[in-house]
């Protein structure tokens, strides 16, 4: 099986893909748009990526790919993400003075830089990237945060493991294919959808009335702008299901309230990490 991920070997979308396929051969890509490409060219079989963290909230710029591209979410999984220092071997913790890693990684980790002030934190465009530079440089005195699997990847050596402020720190993945592809799932618990209402008093209301009305529990709502349309939206919700075929009346009843509606997959809830 071909996986498309974005970032460099060794990333948590590479550590998370090989969770749900450990024999699947990974495609790295250096932007998002090339993943969903790869998808929709046949380059791939699928792709996974990074939807929602516990921690730094939801990947926007995803949502906007799932509805621009005709994929669909085939099922969806946790990872628990753990940072280390990670540095070249032979060098030493007391040795580092600059620490690279993604901005998200680096916030993460806030306690581990005020407890280490000799230690500047660079941001840098991806974390296994970061453990990549560190091993072409050979710089004893500088340093990544990243995963172990990125460490294992480019013979980085971890000088102190854990190191991230919230233990609590996961990451949803999707693993997403062309629609015409994705493997039907015959028990779903849980859809993502997107839909537009009209802008005028009540529609966003209506529209929801449409889930209680079924009683259906909404774990997730986020509203994202409409690119050339200034003040409206287009809203994303992850909603449960108690019985498979609600998904449908559920699809069918949504348009009279909304001016667009998509339903983006049927799948299993992720249920451990």
């Amino acid at each position: 099986m071909r996986i498309a991920i974005q970032g460099e070997p060794g990333s948590f979308s590479h550590e998370a893909a090989l969770k749900a396929h450990p024999q699947a051969t990974i495609l790295p890509c250096a932007l998002s748009a090339e993943v969903f490409a790869a998808v929709c060219e046949g380059a791939v079989d699928a792709a996974v990526i990074p939807i929602e963290n516990s921690l730094a909230g939801s990947v926007l710029e995803h949502y906007d790919l799932l509805l621009a591209h005709d994929v669909a979410v085939e099922s969806e999984w946790l990872l628990r993400i753990r940072h280390n220092l990670i540095g070249v071997p032979g060098t030493s913790l007391e040795r580092i003075r600059q620490a690279y890693s993604h901005p998200v990684a680096l916030a993460q980790c806030r306690r581990f830089f005020v407890e280490h002030p000799e230690i500047e934190a660079v941001a840098y465009y991806d974390t296994a990237g970061s453990v990549k530079q560190l091993t072409e440089l050979r710089e004893t005195s500088v340093a990544a945060v990243a995963s172990a699997q990125a460490a294992s990847h480019y013979g980085g050596e971890i000088l102190l493991s854990g190191i991230e402020d919230n233990p609590e720190n996961y990451t949803r993945f999707f693993l997403i294919r062309t629609r015409s592809q994705v493997a039907a799932d015959a028990h779903p618990d849980k859809v993502s959808l997107a839909f537009a209402v009209e802008n005028r008093p009540g529609s966003l209301v209506e529209a929801l009335q449409v889930f209680a009305g079924m009683r259906t529990n909404i774990t997730r709502l986020e509203s994202r702008p409409v690119p050339g349309r200034p003040w409206e939206y287009v809203f994303y919700a992850d909603y449960q299901l108690a019985q498979p075929a609600t998904a449908d009346v559920v699809l069918n009843m949504l348009p009279k309230h909304c001016s667009m509606v998509r339903e983006l997959g049927r799948y299993r809830a992720a249920t451990g990490v």
